[in-house]
């Protein structure tokens, strides 16, 4: 599986909005990859998230919102619960771009500075 660009991966979730529609909530993982090195710094920087993003994220939908880091292979494994929007269809807002720039030191991006992700499939889910 490639590079998806935030496009590609929004095009991928308004395709399965009929079964989002069905359901009060949905849960989305995806992967992104830290570059070597900034393992310290991204966890400092998501400590102390801009209080702004935190309220953009949570106003359109998205909870339980968790990122996980592989130091094996610095990749990052993204979970969010959606009711609502996906956290990558608020990448036209100001406060996202700006939070993209702001990480694009150390992170795989894209030319918009988004990061690369690259969505996961559910396979077992238990409650």
């Amino acid at each position: 599986m490639g590079t998806r660009t935030t496009e590609e991966i929004i095009q991928v979730l308004t395709q399965i909005k009929p079964l989002k529609n069905k359901i009060d909530h949905m849960k989305i993982a995806f992967k992104m990859k830290l570059k070597p090195g900034f393992e310290k710094e991204y966890k400092k920087r998501h400590d102390e998230i801009w209080p702004e993003l935190s309220t953009l994220l949570k106003e359109n939908g998205i909870s339980d919102y968790s990122i996980f880091l592989d130091e094996e292979t610095n990749t990052l494994f993204a979970v969010q619960q959606q009711n609502g929007n996906s956290s990558q269809d608020l990448g036209s807002t100001r406060i996202v771009q700006k939070w993209w720039a702001y990480m694009a030191d150390i992170m795989e991006t894209n030319a918009d500075h988004s990061p690369k992700t690259f969505p996961l499939e559910m396979v077992f889910h238990l409650d």
